[in-house]
């Protein structure tokens, strides 16, 4: 799914700002007609979570209703016109001047509607019944039964599987937007390289198959290729070849500028243009290659999570973030637990961070109840997050889910589904399941990469580093042994309450956090087969509430909520950069 772009052949309008919203905790909005248009509510940011915009509604998850009104820009009539939401958590149903255009499950993943037949000159009505209530057959799932075998059930407010607080909402941009009859639907790039020269091969789709030319031109780095091809099909295939290409890295994130035009009579009608990154990223044996070269990722789990707007968009976080994880000497990250916004991964193709892209499937269980239901939305998330985010360099490898309850044994068929359907895809990345279970976590017989998490001397041997350390030492290696892959520890860290100090180091203390990190590094350095290790967490975050999070967060972050460094932050710029602190 391209992302919408204004040029002069395509227009794109952002529909953010204030809306009119209103709870419906009775359910009584559909009944009541409130699909063409309602009254008495309240103004509401968008893009933004609903739950702390208001001074009693933090809790609330159940229907809630959107409207706002547009017109048309001139010309537009004589285009298609589309509506798209970003991200609209978690069940979203779409009116337009009383047309029920449709519904989307699950947030984090783009859809949008064909709203030519629709939409009007002047006076148009959009609005949106937003629900996120928990439930065990929805993705991730809440109100889980209890049982032995899924160990989260019941311990949280909101009582979800998983430890972060479910925001709603409409949380990135609503946009609307106009691109010829005859149009590029879309594109999918695929890169090689040979000795020094990159090869882009580029995959169009259009919306109609009608006699026209496609004409591909790839600009950067004082390179220009091009190539014009027949296009009377609804697909079209190029191959660009560009010698002496300068590749995309994190050290070196060089770009090129693909720009795809369709051509009648020697004129374009209509124009996409997509950054595009050459290289190429592989597993062999122990090692992950980018470039043919071997990595090591250094970097963080995260979260989309600010005061006030929730899991809303702000682009000044994404700007700050990626600041703070340059300076601390970070080279990737994980979008934990589900796809982060757009503009979060357009900014890792700029400066050069490597992405494990991960779907919403967070807290799985494999009981019979609900199974089929889970497993096809699990389908749907791979299927919409491939779709998304194929051409982006930054994103080196899948993931299919996060900690999963995996002790049953409907589990490795979920999940050897799932990787197939990724493969069938994207066979060009490789792709994982991040599992707490370690060596009885049989998906990783047919994942490419194993992603563990653990916290050895914080949730077990609380307080005892050193018994801790030796378990998290021996357990890699029996785990390599077993399944001998390269190995991520995706998880490691301990809550920290910011200005909490002990000598000698104890647990929520800044100091133990930094110990912790320190000695979970220096293991993870001397094993070979080791390619990446993600501290959990870039930054403290809201949870619901529960005996083990003080004031309802998650206090992992080596950065405050608000983005202010614990020791740990400073530590871990000494070990990943060399660098000591200014003065210090």
């Amino acid at each position: 799914m391209l992302y919408p772009q204004s040029n002069p052949l395509r227009q794109s309008i952002d529909l953010s700002g204030f809306w009119d919203f209103r709870f419906d905790p009775e359910d009584a909005g559909l009944s009541a007609g409130w699909a063409n248009g309602f009254t008495g509510g309240y103004p509401i940011a968008v893009p933004a979570s609903w739950n702390d915009q208001f001074e009693d509604w933090r809790d609330y998850l159940g229907p809630a209703w959107y409207q706002t009104r547009f017109d048309l820009p001139w010309g537009w009539e004589e285009r298609r016109v589309y509506l798209r939401f970003g991200s609209v958590n978690y069940l979203a149903e779409i009116w337009l001047n009383g047309v029920r255009l449709g519904q989307h499950e699950g947030g984090h993943l783009p859809f949008e509607f064909d709203i030519t037949p629709h939409v009007k000159r002047e006076g148009n009505l959009l609005v949106v019944r937003v629900e996120g209530e928990l439930a065990p057959d929805r993705v991730p799932p809440g109100n889980v039964p209890p049982d032995p075998l899924d160990t989260f059930a019941g311990i949280n407010y909101p009582d979800t599987t998983f430890d972060f607080f479910p925001f709603c909402g409409i949380h990135r941009p609503v946009l609307l937007y106009a691109v010829p009859y005859d149009a590029i639907a879309d594109l999918t790039v695929v890169t090689e390289i040979v000795e020094n020269r990159g090869i882009v091969r580029v995959h169009l789709d259009r919306t109609t198959a009608d006699s026209a030319t496609a004409r591909f031109v790839l600009r950067g780095h004082g390179t220009e290729v091009m190539a014009e091809l027949p296009a009377a099909e609804e697909t079209v295939e190029a191959v660009l070849t560009v010698p002496g290409a300068a590749f995309w890295s994190p050290e070196e994130p060089n770009l090129y500028e693909l720009a795809v035009e369709l051509m009648r009579g020697g004129e374009a009608f209509d124009r996409y243009t997509l950054p595009v990154g050459i290289r190429t990223i592989a597993v062999e044996g122990d090692a992950l290659l980018l470039n043919g070269r071997p990595l090591m990722l250094k970097g963080f789990g995260r979260h989309e999570d600010f005061p006030i707007t929730g899991r809303g968009l702000v682009p000044a976080v994404i700007v700050k973030d990626y600041a703070l994880m340059k300076w601390i000497g970070a080279n990737s990250f994980r979008t934990s637990h589900y796809p982060y916004s757009e503009q979060m991964m357009d900014l890792a193709d700029r400066l050069g961070f490597l992405v494990i892209d991960e779907t919403p499937a967070v807290g799985l269980f494999f009981r019979e109840e609900g199974l089929e239901r889970r497993l096809e939305l699990c389908r749907q998330y791979v299927r919409e997050l491939i779709a998304r985010d194929k051409n982006h360099p930054s994103v080196i490898m899948w993931s299919l889910a996060n900690e999963p309850h995996s002790k049953r044994p409907a589990a490795k068929a979920f999940f050897r589904d799932l990787y197939d359907l990724a493969k069938s895809l994207d066979p060009t990345r490789p792709v994982t399941v991040v599992s707490m279970l370690g060596e009885t976590e049989e998906a990783f017989e047919f994942c490419d990469v194993v992603c563990l998490n653990r916290y050895y001397g914080w949730y077990t041997e609380c307080g005892q580093l050193d018994k801790g350390c030796r378990k998290l030492s021996e357990e890699l290696d029996a785990l390599h042994a077993k399944y001998p892959k390269p190995l991520i520890l995706t998880e490691f860290g301990a809550d920290t309450i910011p200005g909490c100090h002990a000598q000698p180091p104890e647990m929520f203390s800044e100091e133990y956090q930094a110990e912790m990190l320190t000695r979970y590094i220096e293991i993870l350095n001397s094993k070979p087969y080791v390619v990446g290790q993600h501290v959990w967490n870039m930054c403290d975050f809201k949870t619901g509430q529960s005996v083990r999070r003080m004031g309802g967060f998650n206090y992992k972050g080596v950065f405050t909520r608000d983005r202010r460094p614990k020791l740990a932050a400073h530590r871990l710029r000494e070990l990943w950069t060399g660098e000591g602190t200014k003065g210090g």
